[in-house]
């Protein structure tokens, strides 16, 4: 039986997509703004599908140091299932910790790096501290998704790798009021890059590390 030449290039894109699936994907631009219109930096942006599933990705530990009494990064965006190391590089001991709803935990007083990492399996936002120096403060934002970035200097951040379809497009920022809803649009990615943008009622760059 001959095959029609549209069912012969279906299923050449069909093999393309299942060998390389990046080749049919997108990539989302995304602009944080103040009311100002200047830049907010550590903004977190992710896409959540809006079909409710959410995609496998390898997770990997990812690192929080303490170095000149100062926890770096500032804002740290990870996927939930995703475990954190915080190493002291510090020549005094830390005691890290955190009380937020999202994940509970202490790292009593230590220096170098703890036996094992935290993992934060749960959504939403966690402030950790330090009990020995209280100016000492991190924010870890996590999010049921493996489409998620956070803004630069110039208040910039990328999504690559989407697949098309239609996602709840959100933006988090540690300054944003509390309990206030999390701003979110509904977009529709294709095989196009495609950009958009937040605009929060906040001050511009707080942090930068």
């Amino acid at each position: 039986m001959k095959l029609s030449a549209g069912v012969v290039r279906c299923a050449a894109i069909l093999g393309l997509l299942l060998a390389n699936p990046s080749a049919f994907s997108a990539s989302i631009s995304v602009q944080v703004l103040n009311q100002a219109g200047q830049p907010v930096a550590n903004s977190a942006v992710y896409a959540e599908p809006a079909s409710g599933q959410t995609p496998i990705k390898s997770l990997k530990t990812v690192e929080i140091e303490q170095k000149n009494k100062t926890f770096f990064p500032l804002v740290t965006v990870i996927q939930s299932g995703t475990s954190i190391s915080f190493p002291n590089h510090d020549t005094v001991r830390h005691h890290v910790y955190s009380f937020s709803p999202a994940k509970s935990f202490e790292l009593k007083l230590y220096s170098g790096t703890p036996g094992s990492p935290v993992m934060f399996d749960k959504v939403g936002t966690v402030v950790v501290g330090c009990n020995i120096h209280d100016r000492m403060i991190a924010y870890i934002h996590i999010v049921d998704t493996p489409y998620f970035a956070k803004t630069d200097t110039s208040g910039q951040a990328k999504l690559d790798g989407l697949m098309p379809g239609k996602y709840r497009l959100k933006a988090w920022h540690f300054n944003l009021p509390s309990g206030e809803t999390i701003p979110e649009q509904l977009i529709t990615v294709s095989a196009n890059d495609s950009s958009a943008s937040f605009t929060f009622n906040i001050k511009a760059n707080t942090g930068t590390n």
